[in-house]
């Protein structure tokens, strides 16, 4: 076993397959698949499991995937203190989340930290379905979405199903978002009747949508007509320029300050928004200095949050 070959899992074990692994680290696709066999040969255990649709891990490859994480980390947390010949790190840190500001505002604090070389930072703004996805697979570190009084039987069974856990940052009355103008934007709060005669704004959930995967809670709100869109910017225009609503946990992006409000809901609807990790893995280092970071962010919004130090808490 050499640390190269654990690189090479890692990375292949990431990216979903040998092809893009070795697009991606410009080696070729028959020496990551002879490092993987060597490893397989050691230690006695099949690590992925191969099919037409490309591959998947193994329960065991779950398990030394674990495992080569940490001797990975622990080498170049070593490396970084003592060997000064050596400034790359070959840290890596990846997130996937709904769509949410602070976790972005977050995730650039975090980069423009690090001016190091060998770092590689991913933020995946997707679908849910997705985050539970690139979380189970270790595409991703951690994923970021939100459980709800509606939602918590289906998505907490497939984060269970799956072995991911899901811990709270924080919790939040839905909010409606809408422009400033809006018919409804000078209410203290507004009643979901009140929504009725007006276009709702949705995120797009691909194949797998449906009621319980909606990035929005309060799914049978009533809504003239439904509006769906893929990104944030699209939606911060469709906000701006019509009299449509977006329902959200209150918590605005920086662009979303300038001409759009927030308004609570009257609702018995709690969004719990939290961090969601593989029940194999430990939080590294890169990762729990993010979520410092997330927390940051959310203690920095002016409105009213439940904030839960349960991530780190429990890492």
């Amino acid at each position: 076993m050499t640390l190269q070959q654990l690189r090479y899992l890692i990375a292949i074990a990431e990216r979903g397959s040998i092809n893009a692994a070795s697009r991606d680290l410009y080696v070729s696709q028959s020496s990551l698949s002879v490092a993987v066999r060597e490893l397989e040969t050691e230690f006695g255990v099949s690590i992925f499991n191969r099919s037409s649709k490309g591959i998947t891990l193994t329960s065991a490859g779950v398990e030394l995937l674990g495992y080569a994480r940490q001797v990975v980390e622990q080498a170049d947390l070593m490396l970084g203190r003592y060997d000064k010949k050596t400034s790359a790190l070959h840290g890596r840190l990846a997130i996937s989340s709904q769509h949410y500001a602070f976790v972005v505002r977050a995730f650039i604090e975090f980069a423009n930290r690090r001016e190091e070389q060998g770092y590689e930072f991913v933020l995946r703004e997707t679908r849910t379905a997705e985050v539970i996805e690139d979380v189970r697979t270790f595409r991703s570190d951690l994923g970021v979405l939100y459980l709800s009084t509606y939602n918590e039987r289906v998505v907490g069974k497939r984060l269970e199903d799956e072995g991911l856990k899901f811990s709270s940052l924080f919790k939040a009355k839905p909010h409606a978002f809408v422009r400033e103008g809006h018919p409804l934007s000078g209410r203290a709060i507004i009643a979901m009747s009140e929504l009725a005669e007006f276009p709702r704004f949705t995120f797009e959930q691909g194949a797998r949508s449906s009621l319980y995967y909606s990035e929005e809670p309060l799914a049978s709100l009533p809504h003239a007509r439904r509006i769906v869109a893929s990104d944030r910017a699209t939606m911060t225009g469709l906000l701006r320029h019509t009299d449509g609503f977006l329902v959200s946990s209150g918590v605005r992006s920086d662009e979303m300050f300038d001409g759009i409000v927030s308004v609570p809901i009257d609702c018995d609807e709690v969004m719990n928004v939290g961090i969601v990790t593989h029940g194999e893995r430990r939080l590294s280092v890169l990762a729990t200095e993010y979520i410092e970071l997330l927390y940051r962010q959310i203690l920095s919004f002016d409105g009213e949050l439940s904030i839960s130090r349960s991530v780190l808490s429990h890492s």
